[in-house]
């Protein structure tokens, strides 16, 4: 860790020294208690070293009081030669003692745990930070770690799996070493793209290997610290490793409520903080990993997680079922959800295969997607070069809901599907996902949607009314499966890269979900930039201005300390979840280019950029450039990556191109709708009344324009429900 990092108040800490060493795969398998309300099992990670190497990470740990690091202090590591026939493929890691169940569980109440509290058999000692006292310092692996408790930390025993020599050049494995083993790891995570399917079996058998001694380890509020003696350097230090751990009730990551039927159920919700409260993992975006989980839960309850595969369950004992999903496209930790209740699915009533994968042949207008070549991103199974995909319009899903909307979904949201599928492809190409699921999620749900890797969440808000309301929000999470999914931010501060982004396309891809002609599709997007106008001019209006800049670390964007950890600027402030400004000042730079080029020269780049850069993180200046490469020189005038960074980005405030533009525009006819109706309802307002209410005329009439909005275009109802989240 460094010595310079010091998080404000409101800053969310990154503290994965992920420079050093980068998880390339983690292997998850838990058990999911909704009497103590708690998961707990383990997690095997799969490393393989960084670019920047270090014997040792410079800052020592810190405690509240100061005062030297103490470690849990593992029992002597004796590795001798293991009997690979005496291990068994179904040797399970839940065999182990866990929390509750052979061992108590001592941590403290309030979320932080620090193991030294714990009662455990394996003695504790004051293991100095600095190591001084045998004349050298040990690699120091940092994982992101909040609201865990963490009860064992120990090393796999790779070269136990029977076979695994096939990794290695030697026919059969006599001598067992550190080095040996994280040769194992290293071929095993390089695998060609391939033999993907090979690759994850090996996964599975190796988490189940045997353990080969402890390690040391540590936590305090935001991270887990874990050192093995005499490993110097990150080459030396184990390359898989095993964590047993649990998560708290309270723990920021997972949300423990009852569904609208009344059903407990758990989910992940989009915390602040992400994932580091339901395992330990490197947070940093630049940390791209896969992943595969096995989740078991009573039989009654369906388990859905980012999988590319539609698990099944696994009857194991009466009353108890597993479930097993896997990934292949790598991606940051954060993106990692699971949802687990007793969800049914919601079948049309009548449904053809073509509903599930339809293709269909691509106009010369829309071919310019296809291109060939190689993509840019690291080895893995890519949709992109599979011709089959990319002219898949829509792709295989599900959606689940609580028993009692079952007919709300299938009214509404069923049928919206796959037009909001199909209208996606055809504005940016292949589904980088090969399948979706969709779950209505409890009414305690923060926002309208949130989208994750083959799994879309929605609040049950938008079954209500019309459709333009789940249609709309449909089309955003949707459109995060290339912007925010398949192509992120390597800078969390610039979250207009993803939901900029998605707020543009939503209208796109709704005008064709509807097969509006091209005059009805300008009109609904020209009254919906009137709507978002009126609602930035809010925005900016009733917040810090510091809060309104979209790259507030300017030319630090992207910059991390030697170690990899960093911070994500207003990361924890809780104002920040009720903005809106990196959607609207997102979307309205967007809209700027988009009538500087034209919206087929427009979206023709767009398609050029997601075959560019999927698989792929991004800072903004990426997608400037790309863009400004490819606008006719007659088009550019005065762009230019710094103006734009210097009128858009970096300030605060509305953007001054975007004040000239909609003082200069015309009201198109919807708008004019709008504002008579909006007079109408004035005027009925200050009407004389028996009894006058002036205290409330102002929250009226401030509200009156919205009221009108809806009764003349009941399509903008969707943006009056989402004011606070677009």
């Amino acid at each position: 860790m460094d010595t310079k990092l010091d998080p404000s108040r409101d800053d969310l800490p990154l503290m994965a020294n992920t420079s050093h060493i980068l998880v390339k795969h983690y292997v998850l398998d838990l058990d999911v208690d909704f009497e103590s309300q708690i998961i707990e099992g383990t997690i095997v990670l799969f490393f393989e070293s960084g670019k920047k190497q270090s014997r040792s990470t410079k800052e020592p740990c810190r405690t509240e009081s100061n005062e030297a690091c103490r470690f849990r202090m593992p029992e002597p590591c004796h590795s001798p030669v293991t009997d690979t026939r005496t291990f068994s493929p179904k040797t399970r890691s839940n065999d182990f003692t866990i929390c509750g169940k052979g061992e108590k569980d001592t941590s403290g109440k309030d979320g932080n745990h620090d193991n030294r509290e714990q009662a455990s058999g394996i003695s504790s000692s004051k293991y100095c930070c600095d190591t001084g006292n045998h004349g050298s310092e040990d690699f120091l692996l940092v994982l992101d770690c909040c609201d865990l408790s963490v009860l064992k930390v120990e090393e796999v025993d790779v070269a136990a799996v029977p076979g695994i020599e096939k990794l290695t050049r030697s026919p059969k494995l006599t001598v067992v070493s550190e080095e040996l083993r994280n040769q194992i790891v290293c071929e095993l995570v390089t695998l060609p793209a391939d033999r993907w399917r090979e690759q994850l079996d090996y996964y599975a058998r190796c988490s189940q290997a045997p353990g080969c001694g402890e390690l040391l380890f540590d936590t305090d509020t935001w991270s887990l610290q874990i050192r093995k003696t005499g490993a110097q350097t990150a080459t030396d230090f184990p390359h898989a490793i095993r964590i047993r751990y649990s998560t708290k009730p309270q723990g920021r990551s997972v949300t423990w409520t009852s569904d609208q039927s009344g059903r407990p159920c758990v989910y992940t919700m989009g915390s602040p903080i992400n994932n580091r409260a339901l395992f330990p993992c490197q947070e940093p975006p630049v940390a791209m990993s896969t992943w595969q989980a096995t989740v078991r839960a009573a039989a009654s309850f369906v388990v859905l997680m980012s999988g590319e595969n539609s698990a099944k369950p696994t009857q194991l004992r009466e009353g108890c079922s597993s479930w097993h999903y896997y990934v292949t496209m790598p991606m940051p930790a954060s993106t990692f959800t699971i949802a687990v209740g007793s969800w049914t699915e919601m079948k049309p009533e009548t449904c053809s295969s073509n509903d599930l994968a339809a293709e269909r042949s691509l106009s010369p207008s829309e071919a310019d997607f296809r291109y060939v070549g190689i993509c840019g991103h690291m080895e893995y199974p890519c949709r992109f070069q599979n011709p089959s995909a990319t002219t898949q319009e829509i792709i295989p899903h599900r959606v689940f809901a609580p028993l009692c909307l079952k007919g709300a979904c299938q009214e509404t949201l069923l049928q919206l599907v796959p037009p909001c599928l199909s209208a996606a492809h055809r504005v940016l190409g292949t589904h980088p996902f090969s399948r979706l699921d969709i779950l209505i999620v409890p009414s305690n749900f923060p926002s309208l949607g949130m989208a994750s890797p083959h799994i879309i969440f929605l609040s049950q808000s938008v079954l209500t009314g019309n459709s333009h309301l789940c249609g709309t929000r449909l089309c955003h999470e949707i459109a995060h499966a290339w912007f925010g999914l398949a192509i992120g931010a390597r800078d969390w501060t610039e979250e207009w890269l993803s939901e900029g982004f998605a707020t543009h396309l939503e209208d796109v891809f709704w005008a064709k979900a509807q097969q509006l002609d091209p005059h009805e599709a300008q009109e609904q997007q020209e009254l919906k930039a009137c709507l978002r106008w009126c609602r930035l001019q809010d925005e900016v209006r009733n917040s810090p201005e510091e809060m309104q800049v979209l790259r507030p670390n300017k030319e630090k964007t992207g910059h991390v300390s030697d170690s990899g950890s960093s911070v994500v600027k207003h990361g924890l402030n809780p104002e920040k979840v009720f903005m809106q400004v990196h959607y609207l000042k997102g979307y309205f730079l967007l809209r700027f280019l988009a009538q500087r080029l034209g919206d087929d020269t427009y979206f023709a780049f767009l398609r050029k950029f997601v075959h560019t850069f999927h698989g792929q993180l991004i800072l903004s200046q990426d997608f400037l450039q790309m863009l400004l490469e490819n606008i006719p020189e007659e088009k550019r005038l005065e762009l230019s990556v710094e103006n734009i960074f210097r009128d858009w980005l970096e300030s605060s405030g509305i953007p001054q191109p975007l004040q000239r533009e909609r003082q200069a525009g015309a009201e198109c006819g919807l708008a004019r709708q709008v504002s008579v109706e909006v007079e109408k309802w004035i005027r009925m307002n200050r009407r004389p009344r028996k009894r006058k209410r002036r205290e409330t005329e102002k929250l009226f009439e401030k509200d009156i324009f919205w009221l009108g909005t809806a009764h003349v275009f009941p399509a903008c109802q969707n943006v009056m429900s989402s004011r606070s989240s677009f």
